[in-house]
């Protein structure tokens, strides 16, 4: 493989400073559309892109608080170019073995001149050269500056897990976190078996230094490395697999189709799916039916007309004849389908610091006020989401953070305001997941205690009767 040069450096670390100083987009966005518009360069120097930008984003608390012990110019006073600018240098210095530090200050100063500011090459060189002669020396005064977590997140879950277990999770979230798919074990849509889609998939990567790893948890589940543009694997335009979380696998599995007996139904299984996008939820609900040869109708809403085009095909894509996405708000109720559903999905909107590994910049924007009004647009839609489910249905409460006052409480407040019946994941999930709370009926899933992004599954049914 072709090593990436300094020189070829310099032209990517510009590119990296566009994507810091760019302003009103989603980080994940911004990798995705700076990837997929430079598709020439080798995996090396995307990688290199990636790492340099994600890694300076993360670890931005950190960074400041190193910069402050050395520089005379606190970062909240220094111009936005050559706060960014230092933000890199310090995390190539500190994270990034392959650059040599003289490279990394070298750059820093080149970057500066470049960029207009040649009048402070001095103080860029000064500082970062006085970090490097000191970094084995640096002490960290919180949890929140050694993981670059806001202090108020920090204590939230100290409050709430305890110091041992947050720590893990802020270990956790730190992590490299590879993308995971799910293969689609239905020859009869995909057009090909599951061994072969695997080693298809494994060959190709393999070809760029990438490899793919079977997940511990879920047998259709694996991890991918190296690897920017999925949709250029094997059989992906055949719908042989999706991108999708583990957690987001496990939530699907935990509703418990098997206990449903749904084989003997005449009519068709309705799923209604509240806030679906991107769709990977639908999806396999859809193939968990279909192997279990169940007639099903699979209704996926989202408030956004993008996002559902999206989804819609992604259904396409799959062949999922039976899955429909439409354009709903979650909180406008639909009196014709009252009572009227066998599965209702509620993965409801909320503060996502269960993903805050892979979406770097939510940490940074979320505020404890927002956290309220989020929990109050949760129970709106948890109100909603009720109405919906026939006697003897399944409902599945789900959210992506990991925060008591969005999960717990509402699964109190679903069992004792709303009459539902949780039920046991022990009977539907991996037995190494299972804990005093699963067989209550919901499971908190941590980065750094379980192999997965933060996770909330719980599931309910209504009366516990099984519908005819």
């Amino acid at each position: 493989m072709q090593a990436v040069t300094e020189n070829n450096k310099m032209n990517l670390r510009m590119l990296v400073l566009e994507m810091l100083l760019t302003e009103n987009a989603y980080s994940h966005v911004i990798v995705r559309e700076v990837l997929n518009k430079h598709n020439y360069l080798s995996q090396q120097e995307k990688s290199f892109i990636k790492r340099l930008y994600e890694g300076t984003l993360e670890r931005r608390i950190e960074l400041d608080y190193v910069l402050n012990q050395f520089s005379k110019v606190p970062v909240n006073k220094m111009k936005p170019v050559i706060r960014a600018v230092m933000r890199m240098g310090v995390y190539q210095i500190l994270y990034m073995d392959a650059v040599p530090d003289a490279a990394a200050c070298n750059e820093a100063v080149k970057l500066a001149q470049k960029k207009g500011f040649s009048s402070l090459k001095g103080f860029v060189n000064g500082v970062l050269r006085t970090i490097v002669r000191n970094k084995e020396n640096i002490t960290y005064d919180s949890l929140s500056v050694k993981y670059s977590m806001p202090e108020w997140i920090v204590g939230l879950w100290m409050q709430q897990l305890g110091k041992e277990t947050t720590e893990l999770v802020l270990q956790g979230l730190l992590e490299e976190h590879p993308v995971t798919i799910r293969f689609r074990d239905i020859p009869e849509i995909t057009e090909v078996d599951m061994d072969t889609a695997v080693k298809a998939v494994e060959k190709a990567l393999f070809s760029q230094d990438g490899k793919i790893e079977k997940h511990p948890y879920l047998p259709y589940a694996y991890q991918l490395s190296k690897t920017d543009d999925i949709t250029r694997l094997p059989y992906y335009n055949a719908g042989a697999f999706v991108i999708q979380d583990v957690s987001s696998m496990l939530a699907v599995e935990a509703i418990g189709f098997k206990e449903m007996n749904l084989k003997d139904r005449k009519e068709p299984v309705f799923v209604l799916d509240l806030c679906a996008a991107l769709g990977g939820k639908s999806m396999l609900v859809a193939d968990l039916l279909e192997k279990l040869g169940v007639n099903y109708v699979v209704i996926s809403r989202d408030v956004s007309a993008r996002k559902v085009e999206l989804m819609q095909e992604n259904f396409d894509r799959c062949g999922l004849r039976h899955a429909e996405a439409v354009v709903k708000d979650a909180l406008q109720k639909d009196e014709e389908l009252f009572e009227k559903a066998d599965i209702v999905i509620a993965d409801v909107p909320c503060s996502g610091l269960g993903v805050m590994g892979k979406k770097r910049d939510i940490k940074y924007n979320i505020t404890p006020e927002a956290v309220e009004d989020i929990i109050k647009l949760q129970e709106q839609i948890l109100e909603t989401a009720v109405s919906y489910l026939k006697t003897g249905g399944r409902l599945l409460f789900s959210t992506c953070t990991i925060n008591q006052n969005e999960n717990e409480r509402h699964f109190e407040w679903l069992k004792k305001e709303k009459k539902l019946t949780p039920v046991s994941l022990n009977g539907s999930l991996p037995e190494c997941l299972h804990t005093d709370t699963t067989e209550k009926g919901y499971l908190q899933l941590l980065p750094g205690v379980h192999d997965t992004d933060g996770f909330f599954i719980s599931v309910f049914t209504k009366n516990n009767i099984l519908s005819e």
